[in-house]
């Protein structure tokens, strides 16, 4: 199996008349959504594992009926907020991990779940009495443990959960064979944007340390992190790898990607609301790194934009910042062939996985719509966001 070539199966970018979208937005393209997900369907169904959604990653519901299109049956939530929207929007599978349940939650969580997985031995215990009368009054849950196999290849430490001293999952040091009754599965996850090659390597260490465990669980769930909508991942060898696995262990396999599902899908379309100089010259725009793409200054990383090349390559050079009080709210500097000037657009790409949950109403600013560009050629906005929503979030 391989992945499809990009530019034949899309919407072109340049086709797109940025100028008749209202700016600020976030704007999924539906062509490549829909590449997305015929991938990941692929996957699925030649490797034999469950693939869900993680809503940290992605969680534009209104595009779940595509995703229930292309077979995609769960989520994956991190909290009661996540597992409300798995169940109500996504209906399928809901699929929890948090890193901690609180008291106050926890019923609705147990309600609300397919499958409940504990971050530590501590909170299995806290509330298997409620995880056991549940299942005598004939709820049917799935009970898992995370895992931390101590081993990563994550770049920055910030992603990594697999780092020194890590709160996320349990490490066989503290693992408890003598609190297994009751437990189907293992949850571990420890990838991040990576390839198949890291999860073989990933996957030999795992089964160098939890192996013994394996033959009394009935699912094992590999997290997140696999980029398999990437240009040049190597699909074959995940689906060579889910296979040989489930096959050792005759154990379900679960992957939970955010990334995957909306890598590539669209843009955040921005405008320039005015240039100022100071030694370089500056693009204010209507969207902020700290308030929409807070990657940027976490990560950090730099966002690619259209039209535009690294510093000193094209004519005219410009720093790109927001329009927050934050004085680091600068995207980074950029070449444009032409000089800028006030109500031209800046065309983020791919900022639709992971981008729009973080965002923030830091200052009041403006949030940008959520919109989408349908096949047919038509741009259709999905959400607006005013006064009432900054309001609501704060009493």
């Amino acid at each position: 199996m391989t992945t499809p070539t990009l530019a034949s199966e899309v919407f072109p970018a340049d086709q797109i008349p940025w100028d008749t979208i209202p700016s600020p937005a976030y704007v999924l393209d539906e062509s490549r959504l829909r590449r997305n997900l015929a991938l990941i369907s692929g996957v699925q169904r030649e490797s034999g594992a469950t693939i869900i959604v993680a809503f940290k990653g992605y969680s534009m519901w209104s595009t779940f009926p595509l995703l229930r299109e292309y077979g995609i049956h769960g989520a994956t939530a991190s909290s009661l907020n996540e597992a409300r929207l798995a169940r109500e929007e996504m209906q399928g599978e809901v699929h929890a991990y948090a890193v901690a349940y609180s008291d106050t939650d926890f019923s609705e969580m147990l309600a609300l779940s397919d499958h409940l997985t504990f971050n530590s031995f501590s909170q299995w215990e806290r509330f298997r009495p409620q995880v056991l009368a549940a299942r005598a009054a004939g709820k049917q849950i799935q009970i898992g443990i995370r895992v931390n196999h101590e081993y990563g290849e994550v770049e920055t430490d910030l992603y990594n959960p697999a780092g020194p001293y890590s709160r996320l999952g349990v490490t066989r040091a503290e693992f408890r064979t003598d609190l297994l009754e009751g437990v189907d599965g293992l949850h571990f996850h420890s990838l991040c944007e990576n390839g198949p090659d890291v999860l073989e390597r990933t996957l030999e260490v795992f089964e160098a340390k939890f192996g013994d465990v394996l033959p009394g669980m009935k699912w094992v769930n590999f997290g997140g992190g696999h980029l398999m909508t990437r240009a040049g991942y190597d699909t074959a060898r995940l689906v060579r790898l889910v296979r040989a696995f489930r096959e050792k262990w005759n154990l379900e396999v679960i992957l939970e990607p955010g990334s995957a599902f909306g890598w590539d899908t669209g843009w955040l379309v921005s405008s320039v609301l005015d240039v100022v100089h100071n030694i370089k010259d500056s693009l204010i725009l209507d969207v902020s790194a700290s308030a929409h793409m807070p990657d940027v200054l976490e990560m950090p990383y730099r966002p690619a934009i259209l039209g535009t090349a690294e510093s000193d390559v094209l004519e005219h050079d410009y720093l790109l910042g927001g329009t927050t009080c934050l004085a680091g709210d600068v995207i980074g500097e950029y070449s444009f062939a032409a000089p800028m000037k006030i109500g031209d657009r800046v065309i983020f790409n791919d900022m639709i996985h992971y981008t729009m949950v973080k965002t923030t109403f830091f200052n009041g600013v403006k949030h940008p719509d959520i919109g989408i560009w349908h096949q047919d050629g038509h741009y259709e906005v999905v959400k607006r966001f005013g006064y009432e929503e900054f309001k609501a979030k704060l009493s």
